[in-house]
């Protein structure tokens, strides 16, 4: 143990304050238990000058010391400015912090190289982690450039195509335990075992580490925002944010710190929970549930500093539906085009409640971060996959039940009728539906003024009927 130590980095206990050598890399203090952080001496990194390209390793001189540097280009991802997403919302200023531009399309590649470095400094041969599917393929990725081999211990429900990124990159995989919280009880039992390294984020101090740059990035591409919303699992990547914006304040570089929004599912809602009850420790969630699988986490081991982090910036926590998280993710698309997985488009949804609320406030500049990529997510692929198979089948039925209920309240010709469809379709689209409904004998037609008029049949408003009566059955 090192008291008083001059250090730059030393890892120290966040609940009896003793200290340790900052490798290997341990969460928990051999004095009380109380997990483990890194600290430093701001008085010497005061005069870091940061130099280099802007990516993760730019932040070199703010990190744990790294000899070994196993990068993929990871880093320096793109702060983008939500110009109609943020009119929509009706907010002035929103950006998204894209970190689905990594190398293996999440957040969780700084730590994967980061660990990855680390492991090859103290001269590890494997690295093990618990995952629910962004760590498991950037560790995998890493691991393979690094030549190291890589266990991956996976619970049943894990995401399809983050498993495959596992499978591709030849990482060993075991599955444990329905969701991860099992998952990680494997691995650090593992870890004791095999003597491999660890590299579960929840399990070694490096993750918080390699978290806290989004919030170094963020201060150089626009500075401190109003408001930073982050989704919550483990609770790690929040604190993480928190970290780097008050290291920030304390080396000098900003004056002021953002209020943070931490936002889970309705149906996983351990640390949420917690905040509005005032509780220090997350409730305990009996039968966890969500489709946003990347924050499906029952135990959140890092909850505490979740809840510490909303608390002293003044922040405030959210839970969403899985619907308005799906919701939220085609919008995010359809009006910026970024594809995100559910649990990074929570944020969205989020920002959109507080925002109607009033708690976020028109002129608020507000970053939301998007931590993975929407391609990742198997139950959005699917669904995605399912409708393009139907698409053209259910615009022909919803065009045609269109014109049936325009025809319905009044008789209309062609063009007028084109026009009240929107001009979605071309004119000798709406002709064509006019010829089946015809030949159906749901529609006739007529001549006056010199034009072509279609009405409803008989027929026609029987099978409107029935369209409404099956509605309201579904």
């Amino acid at each position: 143990m090192l008291r008083g130590s001059l250090r730059m980095a030393v890892l120290r206990c966040s609940r009896c304050s003793a200290t340790f050598e900052p490798y290997p890399p341990v969460y928990t203090c051999k004095e009380c238990d109380g997990l483990l952080e890194y600290t430093y001496n701001f008085e010497q990194l005061s005069g870091v000058k940061l130099a280099g390209s802007f990516t993760f390793w730019r932040y070199r001189p703010l990190l744990p010391e790294v000899k070994s540097v196993v990068t993929m280009g990871e880093g320096g991802t793109p702060l983008h400015k939500a110009e109609r997403l943020a009119e929509e919302i009706g907010l002035s200023s929103v950006f998204l912090k894209d970190e689905t531009r990594n190398p293996t399309n999440s957040f969780r590649d700084r730590c994967a190289t980061l660990m990855v470095s680390n492991a090859q400094d103290l001269n590890y041969g494997s690295v093990v982690c618990a995952s629910n599917g962004n760590l498991g393929a950037s560790l995998a990725a890493y691991s393979a450039k690094s030549g190291l081999t890589c266990h991956i211990i996976v619970p049943k429900n894990v995401d399809m195509g983050k498993l495959a990124q596992m499978l591709i990159y030849d990482a060993v995989i075991e599955e444990h335990g329905e969701i991860v919280d099992e998952s990680v009880e494997r691995a650090e039992s593992l870890a004791k075992e095999t003597e491999w390294y660890q590299a579960t984020a929840e399990l070694n101090p490096l993750a918080i580490e390699a978290q806290k740059t989004i919030a170094y990035e963020v201060v150089e591409q626009f500075g401190v925002p109003d408001w930073f919303i982050v989704s919550i699992g483990s609770g790690g990547n929040i604190h993480s944010v928190w970290k780097g914006f008050k290291e920030l304040q304390a080396l000098g570089t900003i004056d002021t710190l953002p209020k943070l929004v931490g936002v889970q599912a309705n149906g996983c809602a351990p640390i949420v929970n917690a905040h509005l009850r005032n509780e220090l420790e997350p409730v305990a969630i009996p039968k966890p549930s969500t489709h946003a699988l990347g924050i499906l986490v029952r135990n959140p081991l890092n909850g505490r500093w979740a809840l510490k982090a909303m608390a002293e910036s003044r922040g405030v926590a959210v839970a969403v539906s899985d619907s308005e998280m799906f919701a939220a993710e085609q919008e995010i698309a359809r009006l910026e085009g970024i594809f995100a997985e559910p649990a990074s488009s929570a944020t969205i949804a989020a920002l959109k409640r507080l925002a109607h609320q009033g708690i976020i406030a028109k002129n608020d500049k507000v970053v939301c971060l998007i931590t993975g990529s929407g391609l990742k997510a198997t139950d959005v692929l699917q669904a995605l996959t399912k409708k393009r198979k139907t698409a053209v089948v259910g615009l022909e039925l919803s065009t045609k039940e269109k014109i049936l209920r325009i025809l319905s309240k009044r008789d209309a010709y062609g063009y007028d009728l084109w026009k009240k469809l929107g001009k979605t379709m071309t004119r000798a689209a709406v002709y064509q539906h006019l010829n089946d409904l015809s030949e159906r004998g749901l529609i006739t037609a007529y001549e006056r003024t010199g034009r072509k008029y279609f009405k409803i049949t008989k027929r026609g408003q029987r099978a409107l009927r029935a369209i409404n009566e099956l509605k309201m059955l579904l």
